[in-house]
């Protein structure tokens, strides 16, 4: 089994002794832990995005072209489409910020944001669907770092059962035999990966997935192979019209590539790889990201106070801005990784645009190099996952 960077946690029971202790009476047996009770799927306040619904999906998704001479313009192609003829069914990051090891059940700003960043946009392409679960908190994944060995994996626990029950209802209530994409990243892809082990990979109701975009994520296969890792039916993306396949990477910046404690991109099995699919060229080599990047320069927060987008400085007043020709990616090895994909910000300082990104992970100043691009695996590749879906939904309806 894949080594996961950040793998979650069972619930806690507090431990009670009978009586007192002595050599001739063993304190009493903890009680069982009590399980938690399942969510009410069918309760709307349980789901972060359903059609149809003014909820966390329906957001202004207006960009601004910022090209690399400085003129800015609109774009204005995106909007939902309420007849999309599929649907994607997302779950988000670890993004929780409540107190516990397991977030509640209430939607705070933190996930509101994660699905402006990572999901609203998909609305163009397929009918959304993104749970509410009961996820492991920044608290807990702090705790899973600092002592990975009382870890236990993502796929086992409330996390998990959350999302099983929520996929169950969809199938059950929702789903009425049209096609779906999974997405999913960070703890979501973790979790999307067990759900599709056990419950989809070889079974009928894989023929129902469009794909499944699993981002800042490890996903083993055999070396030189595109299937047979940690699925067995399902293969990895290599053309926009292939349907039933998995498009995955963890992005890397070109300039700070994984070092030897990398949390991405390395498998512990010798006979395998770390996948990669480079969402701009899926056919393989290199391809220019379509990225979707926050017009205030904090897609994350940072203690950087982010560069104007053009110099001299011109408001922008769309939430969202493109960056045609920034941004390149294709995916790559290196002696710590065996596949990730390589970000490359070809700047130019002397044109008025902007020359890099915000993305990292950092601690003050010092850049935690092992994360990557971890923050805007999502953001980076956006433009091009929604072309890419757009086709396989064409795909699969001819089929």
């Amino acid at each position: 089994m894949v080594k996961q960077f950040a793998i979650g946690a069972a619930l806690l029971a507090g431990l009670a002794c009978a009586g007192s202790a002595s050599a001739q009476t063993p304190p009493a047996a903890a009680p069982p832990a009590e399980a938690p009770k399942p969510n009410d799927y069918a309760d709307p306040k349980s789901w972060l995005c359903r059609p149809g619904a003014h909820d966390a999906c329906d957001i202004d998704e207006t960009t601004t072209i910022v090209a690399a001479d400085g003129k800015l313009t609109k774009e204005t192609t995106w909007k939902a489409d309420p007849n999309a003829p599929i649907d994607c069914f997302y779950v988000y990051p670890t993004i929780s910020t409540d107190p516990g090891q397991n977030s509640d059940m209430t939607a705070d700003p933190a996930e509101i944001n994660v699905i402006k960043q990572q999901f609203a946009r998909f609305a163009s392409k397929c009918r959304p669907y993104a749970p509410l679960y009961r996820q492991i908190t920044l608290v807990g994944l702090r705790k899973v770092l600092a002592n990975p060995s009382a870890a236990l994996p993502f796929g086992e626990g409330v996390q998990y059962t959350d999302v099983k029950d929520a996929w169950d209802y969809y199938l059950k209530n929702d789903n009425k035999g049209r096609g779906v994409v999974l997405v999913g990243h960070s703890q979501g892809s973790f979790i999307l990966i067990d759900l599709i082990r056990r419950e989809i990979d070889g079974k009928p109701i894989q023929s129902k997935i469009v794909s499944a975009i699993l981002m800042g994520t490890v996903l083993p296969v055999p070396k030189g192979k595109d299937v047979g890792g940690a699925f067995q039916k399902i293969p990895l993306c290599h053309t926009a019209s292939q349907i039933g396949c998995v498009i995955t990477f963890a992005s890397f910046r070109s300039t700070v590539p994984p070092p030897a404690n990398t949390l991405f991109g390395k498998v512990p099995d010798p006979a395998m790889v770390a996948a990669c699919v480079n969402p701009a060229a899926l056919a393989g080599g290199s391809g220019e990201l379509h990225a979707y990047l926050s017009s205030d320069g904090r897609t994350i927060t940072g203690t950087t106070k982010p560069k104007p987008w053009v110099v001299p400085e011109v408001p922008i007043d769309t939430p969202w801005v493109s960056t045609p020709g920034l941004l390149t990616a294709k995916c790559t090895s290196n002696d710590n990784a065996s596949g990730y994909l390589e970000v490359t910000v070809n700047g130019n300082p002397s044109d008025p645009r902007v020359d890099d990104i915000i993305g990292d992970i950092g601690v003050g100043t010092n850049v935690l190099a092992n994360w990557g691009l971890h923050l805007v695996d999502v953001n980076l590749t956006m433009g091009n996952l929604l072309d890419i879906v757009g086709a396989q939904a064409r795909a699969y309806t001819k089929k």
